[in-house]
């Protein structure tokens, strides 16, 4: 009998994560690689991914790649999923991290520019990649579709509702997905909180400090912090885990 190993062992499988070069992506991309897949780090900037890439081969051992990907236009959306079949001929795991939570100073500054390009990355283009992957992988070996949204869309604020808005598109998207491909293909919505990412640089020390005082586990999330849930949705240990919305927050939401 298999045991947890054997489960979460992702040889042979080919993963693409998007927003891959740095904070949650490059870590998942990483954590993926060790678990035995072979990985493609896209994001907008070729020379960050193709670095990152380069990272992750000489720490794993594993075949990865850095791929240039606007995710907000759907064009690219269709060239970075023929590339990714055309250098590795299969996907077996899409992880749509990719995402922006740009800055306003109130509701009624938020321009027009700005609304759609936060729904271009944070809901269209997953939605782009996962329908073209999704039914390749289904044509295919199937395989494992892997949102990360947040846990502001569950609550959202006024200081970033655009994005909380197009998040809770994708959580909707993940929910119809779920039962698109079934059984051959799962997908699963990760739902972090407050992560030492991108999207804290804006934050003062004391908001940080605040954050993590105010959350059961004493501090907020770490890139890292994402990486075993990634994998286990990923891997087979997961195979019964379809249209699930887990919370990854160290409980700040735990009233929810």
């Amino acid at each position: 009998m298999n045991g947890p190993a054997e489960w979460l062992d992702l040889s042979g499988k080919v993963a693409v994560v998007t927003g891959g070069s740095r904070g949650i992506g490059r870590a998942v991309a990483g954590g993926l690689a060790a678990a035995g897949a072979d990985v493609v780090v896209a994001s907008r900037k070729l020379a960050v991914c193709q670095a990152a890439a380069d990272e992750i081969k000489q720490a794993t051992g594993r075949r990865a790649v850095g791929l240039e990907l606007n995710v907000s236009h759907w064009d690219d959306c269709d060239r970075l999923v023929d590339a990714v079949y055309d250098a590795f001929g299969a996907c077996h795991v899409l992880v749509n991290n990719a995402g922006m939570s740009p800055l306003y100073p109130d509701l009624v500054s938020v321009t027009e520019a700005l609304y759609d390009k936060t729904h271009a990355v944070n809901a269209k283009g997953p939605f782009r990649l996962a329908t073209l992957f999704g039914s390749r992988m289904h044509a295919g070996d199937g395989g494992s579709i892997i949102n990360v949204s947040t846990a502001g869309s569950l609550r959202p604020h006024v200081i970033d509702l655009p994005y909380a808005m197009a998040k809770a598109g994708l959580n909707a998207m993940t929910l119809g997905l779920a039962g698109a491909w079934a059984p051959k293909v799962r997908a699963n919505l990760v739902l972090p909180g407050a992560f030492d990412t991108d999207v804290t640089k804006a934050w003062s020390p004391e908001q940080k400090q605040r954050s993590g005082e105010s959350n059961p586990m004493g501090r907020i999330g770490r890139p890292e912090d994402l990486v075993g849930l990634c994998v286990y949705l990923a891997s087979d240990a997961s195979s019964y885990i379809n249209g699930a919305q887990i919370l990854a927050d160290g409980g700040a939401f735990r009233t929810l």
